[in-house]
């Protein structure tokens, strides 16, 4: 009884005093956010990297820490969400940095570029190399904090209503194709369209344009793309491993206890693996299904190829010259590209070749 009753009198303050509280305290908060996505519901690899992120957070939390998702255009426009975050009117975003090149190139790196590193290496790069810090400046100007939250994996280079046989395939070709992979292809006489994932379809299927690239045969088979487009191509040289970011307004997340801090970063790590594992696990029925249904598939030939790595290196150097940002990143993501080429070149690549030329 005089134990109980010292508690009672102590009160949280006494508690506290002794060390045993924080804990407690910080599992009582409750916090509720809203996470503006880039993408369709219909896309559980990609949607659904956000559902898996908030699923783990709620996890983690006991159900005290509680993120809302919401697809493009539910809360916002597709491509508003780096504002959304910035201005405050979400606490988090799921996106493909590469959407918002109109900002500044420099968004491009923190997703993919064309010749860029593929997804093992980006991975590398962010958690490894300088890529978090040096985006963790970058985003600073945005008031945004920024976490790697999945990758697709190489995707494939679009579906065409013809083969492309050769660069004069290309003039003309009204494609949608993002910002600075867009600026590259229209070098190649390309026509770019920028259109959000849940419009593509019809854009295809009314002739507005001509092809498109989406991810890989898991999403496009979902969309539908081979109803109306035959040809489909391989590889993206413009998205050897693109990455997608979880955005999180920077007031939001300084206001976090340290605990839900770590919350979000394992969360969002979790789900930075997940999402490539379901893409890697999925893509060959899909595409089985997919040529069993008529699609043709071809490689896109080398002069393309050729051609499109001539003007990505042309254009990056002429970014760094105009573009402080874009040179500070770009410096040391070329140096660690470099790097990661001489290696995957052996024994990766090599076990890779020898593997994929024997019959399972």
């Amino acid at each position: 009884m005089e134990r109980r009753k010292f508690l009672q009198n102590a009160g949280i303050a006494g508690i506290l005093a002794a060390g045993a509280a924080p804990a407690v305290v910080h599992a009582q908060q409750a916090i509720r956010w809203r996470l503006a996505s880039s993408f369709p519901k219909a896309l559980d690899t990609i949607y659904g990297a956000a559902e898996t992120f908030s699923r783990k957070v709620r996890e983690m939390s006991g159900g005290k820490f509680e993120i809302s998702i919401h697809a493009g255009g539910e809360l916002m426009p597709a491509f508003g969400v780096v504002d959304g975050v910035q201005q405050g009117t979400v606490e988090c975003a799921h996106t493909a940095p590469y959407y918002f090149y109109g900002k500044d190139p420099t968004f491009s790196m923190d997703c993919a570029i064309p010749f860029g590193l593929n997804s093992r290496q980006m991975t590398a790069w962010m958690y490894q190399g300088n890529g978090m810090k040096l985006f963790r400046e970058f985003y600073s100007q945005y008031n945004i904090v920024n976490f790697p939250m999945g990758n697709t994996g190489a995707q494939m280079g679009g579906w065409y209503r013809k083969e492309i046989k050769s660069l004069a395939d290309m003039k003309g070709l009204k494609m949608r194709i993002s910002n600075l992979a867009g600026a590259i292809a229209s070098e190649l006489g390309v026509v770019p369209q920028s259109i959000p994932g849940g419009e593509i379809y019809q854009a295809l299927e009314k002739g507005t344009i001509d092809a498109t690239e989406w991810v890989g045969p898991y999403d496009d088979q979902k969309l539908g793309f081979f109803k109306v487009a035959k040809f489909y191509a391989y590889p993206a040289w413009w998205e050897g491993g693109p990455q997608l970011s979880l955005y999180v307004n920077n007031k939001a997340y300084d206001a976090l206890t340290p605990d839900y801090k770590a919350m979000i970063e394992t969360a969002a790590s979790h789900a930075h693996v997940d999402m490539q594992a379901k893409y890697d696990a999925r893509n060959p029925q899909a595409l089985k299904e997919l040529v069993a249904s008529g699609t043709k598939l071809f490689r896109l030939p080398k002069p393309v190829m050729d051609a499109a790595f001539k003007f990505s290196e042309a254009h990056y150097a002429q970014l760094s010259a105009k573009n402080a940002n874009w040179k500070k990143i770009y410096t040391d993501y070329a140096a660690f590209r470099k790097e990661q080429n001489l290696w995957f070149r052996f024994a990766e690549a090599g076990f890779d070749s020898y593997m994929q030329a024997q019959k399972l």
